[in-house]
């Protein structure tokens, strides 16, 4: 059963705290890399990384030193500073690598040592694999019964408001309205045709990165949508470049809470006011006390709005600071109506 990205950093500290290797397993793009720099980060702890995938032996027991008749090996720089101090060791493409390699991470993985070079007591093991539920779909090696018994597994799938959370200090507005918005463009959930470019969580960040640095990221260009087919594949940069052309229609959180631009809001649908309510969530305005002026135009957008989307942001409201609750409830509406009384009519139908 696979656990989403808040699920998986609630179990990792554990299972590191008792000094267990830890692998993760999920589909390309996800987010692997970026969730074990995080738990690095959280824990403290410098990340060494390493691709399995294009180690050798020699990489795993470093070069050989003649001493007399007495041969040894000098560990390898990574091996040796994951010795000396407390590191997260981070293992990438574990199986893709070569069997010669995956037999040698066994002793790593078992007795936290390779040729004599016991790991500090500190450093903690994290690998990232392709293979599991989604192996077929990947030129990845399988891992037998005894492999997988020295790494305590997790398959990953996070969910979109795992990425939206993340994206929020990461990616341009445009770019996180766009994924808000239509979903479905996120990432390609079923099989992949071979030699097509598909959406990826990996690819939207590797987009932003490239208009933000170009200056693309305020006003269209026609350059757009051939970038965006380039990153995130044909279907996708149709969507997102029909958007971002209409991007300036947007409603955004201060149109609402500063300026009262009510009017804006007056032929969405619901799943446009839905969208717009959970970028106020994300945008963690509520987290902060509203000003009256603030709690009037919001009240006037609340009275507005479909039975839905009223509880939905009335939901949003309450996982912020505790006096905008009591604050709105009282507000009352440039059109007359009281926020309460607006909750006392959908909750009793009258």
């Amino acid at each position: 059963m696979a656990v989403d990205f808040q699920t998986f950093v609630s179990i990792a500290p554990h299972v590191l705290a008792v000094k267990k290797p830890l692998m993760l397993r999920g589909r390309h793009g996800i987010g692997k890399s970026e969730l074990v720099y995080q738990i690095g980060a959280d824990m403290g702890l410098p990340v060494v990384e390493r691709r399995a995938s294009q180690m050798t032996e020699g990489d795993l027991v470093g070069l050989p030193n003649t001493d007399g008749a007495v041969t040894s090996f000098c560990p390898p720089d990574w091996l040796a500073d994951a010795c000396s101090r407390g590191v997260l060791l981070f293992l990438d493409e574990v199986d893709r690598a070569i069997p010669e390699v995956r037999q040698g991470i066994f002793e790593l993985t078992d007795s936290r040592k390779i040729f004599g070079n016991f790991l500090h007591e500190d450093t903690v093991v994290v690998a990232a694999v392709n293979g599991g539920e989604h192996g077929s779909q990947y030129q990845v090696g399988e891992m037998d019964p005894a492999e997988l018994d020295r790494w305590t597994v997790f398959d990953v799938e996070p969910s979109t408001e795992d990425w939206l959370t993340w994206a929020k200090t990461n990616v341009v507005d445009v770019v996180w309205d766009f994924i808000n918005q239509n979903r479905t463009h996120l990432e390609h959930g079923e099989d992949f045709e071979p030699n097509k470019v598909y959406p990826s969580r990996r690819s939207w960040k590797r987009l932003n990165d490239c208009l933000a640095t170009a200056n693309l990221v305020t006003d269209h260009n026609p350059l757009v949508f051939q970038l965006a087919t380039g990153f995130v594949g044909f279907e996708a940069a149709v969507a997102f470049n029909d958007f971002f052309k209409n991007y300036e229609r947007q409603v955004t959180v201060e149109m609402i809470l500063d300026e009262g631009k009510i009017e804006k809001t007056e032929e969405f649908t619901l799943n446009e006011h839905c969208a717009l309510i959970e970028k106020m969530d994300s945008s963690d305005v509520f987290q902060h006390e509203l000003t009256d002026a603030q709690c009037l135009n919001l009240a006037n957008y609340f009275v507005s709005l479909p039975s839905e989307a009223v509880m939905k942001l009335w939901q949003a409201l309450g996982k912020g600071d505790s006096n905008n609750v009591t604050s709105f409830h009282k507000t009352k509406a440039d059109n007359g109506e009281t926020v309460s009384g607006k909750l006392v009519k959908i909750l009793t139908g009258k």
